[in-house]
């Protein structure tokens, strides 16, 4: 008589709840500093329950939250700007379909950073047509 190889039934072990993450935890895995932590805290965009001794203590999710509002912030939105993201910031931030507000914010941001480029260019014309005079062309800015 033969026998059937069956594996073992496996059973599903339940998820273990993430534990909440200290703020030095949270800093570190998103490569941010606590000071910007709290500072996004301060502003709104994540939140965090203390602990008996004081101490913050964030949702795990809160990595995600973080990583997509440094992104947003390093692409030159700022944190107010941001506050618009807030019904996608806990999943994927780039994936998510753009909205009419959250195009005005973006755009409104880079009519912005066009105005600040433009002045400095003016500036820095200035400068350099003021180097190229006082030195009768001799100097010239690098570039």
């Amino acid at each position: 008589m033969e026998q059937s190889r069956t594996a073992p039934a496996r059973t599903e072990q339940p998820r273990r709840a993430q534990r909440p993450l200290r703020i030095g935890e949270l800093a570190e895995a998103t490569g941010t500093s606590p000071r910007a932590l709290r500072h996004y805290e301060q502003a709104g965009l994540i939140t965090s329950e203390r602990a008996a001794n004081g101490y913050r203590l964030y949702d795990p999710q809160a990595v995600v939250r973080v990583r997509n509002i440094r992104r947003l912030v390093d692409a030159g939105l700022t944190l107010d700007d941001v506050r618009v993201f807030l019904p996608c910031l806990d999943g994927d931030v780039t994936a998510a379909p753009p909205t009419g507000r959250t195009l005005q914010v973006a755009l409104r941001r880079l009519a912005v950073m066009d105005e600040r480029i433009a002045a400095q260019v003016a500036v820095r014309d200035r400068l350099a047509a003021a180097l190229r005079e006082a030195t009768g062309g001799r100097v010239r800015p690098v570039a």
